[in-house]
């Protein structure tokens, strides 16, 4: 009798799946985790107006100079990207979202403090802590995760690709109210009043005196003027 090879059909090996299954990590809800997780406390001071990144980078030297860098934990500038319109032509630029006024995490250690306190407030730029002048009130976890989290949550739109329009603040060179000379179009060389602005689309909405009476004409920036 002849010996017969028995096979078996093996079923196919599952393949690892190559999709990412891991929920995705909020940026929000981690940094919130991180604040409180975070050894010592939020302070703010307050600086000269355009002294907040040079206080930044001038307590970061004396923190080390004065080896006082483990208790002052970290210094924070929240900036933010936004598009500036000025003479029709646009630009993003970075800026500081509160101004004269950066956070630093301090330790509290009491035996310290004075030391802590001597490095911070002598920085040059600085002129002293918000609140108590030599025991000012920790800002609460609510109110630093206010200050930072705006520019977090820009920086994770841009990096999930969002329109820039949406994903960047616009400023612009306008204010209502403003008086202006038309430049282009049928209303050409006569004078108009910002009545309303549309910085998404770049259009003005003015109102020009025609016949003794106000209308409101829609113009793109670059058909006005200012005078």
């Amino acid at each position: 009798m002849s010996d017969s090879l028995e096979t078996t059909e093996s079923s196919p090996v599952e393949e690892p799946s190559t999709t990412d299954d891991a929920v995705a990590v909020d940026p929000l809800e981690d940094l919130r985790r991180s604040l409180r997780m975070q050894d010592g406390n939020w302070y703010a001071i307050h600086t000269y107006a355009g002294y907040e990144r040079k206080v930044k980078a001038n307590l970061e030297m004396r923190s080390e100079y004065l080896q006082v860098e483990d208790k002052i934990h970290e210094v924070q500038v929240p900036m933010e990207d936004v598009i500036e319109i000025k003479n029709t032509k646009q630009k993003k630029v970075s800026r500081v979202r509160i101004p004269s006024y950066v956070l630093v995490r301090l330790d509290d250690d009491e035996s310290t403090w004075d030391r802590v306190w001597d490095a911070v407030r002598h920085t040059p730029g600085v002129t002293g802590f918000v609140g108590d002048a030599y025991h000012p009130i920790p800002l609460t976890l609510d109110e630093v995760f206010d200050m930072l989290a705006p520019s977090v949550a820009q920086q994770e739109t841009e990096v999930a690709g969002a329109p820039a329009a949406e994903a960047t603040p616009i400023l612009v060179d306008f204010e209502v109210g403003e008086a202006v000379t038309v430049t282009d179009g049928p209303f050409e060389t006569m004078a108009a009043t910002i009545s309303e602005i549309d910085p998404a689309a770049q259009k003005l909405q003015v109102l020009v005196t025609i016949f003794g009476r106000e209308t409101p004409v829609e113009l793109s920036f670059d058909q006005v003027k200012k005078d």
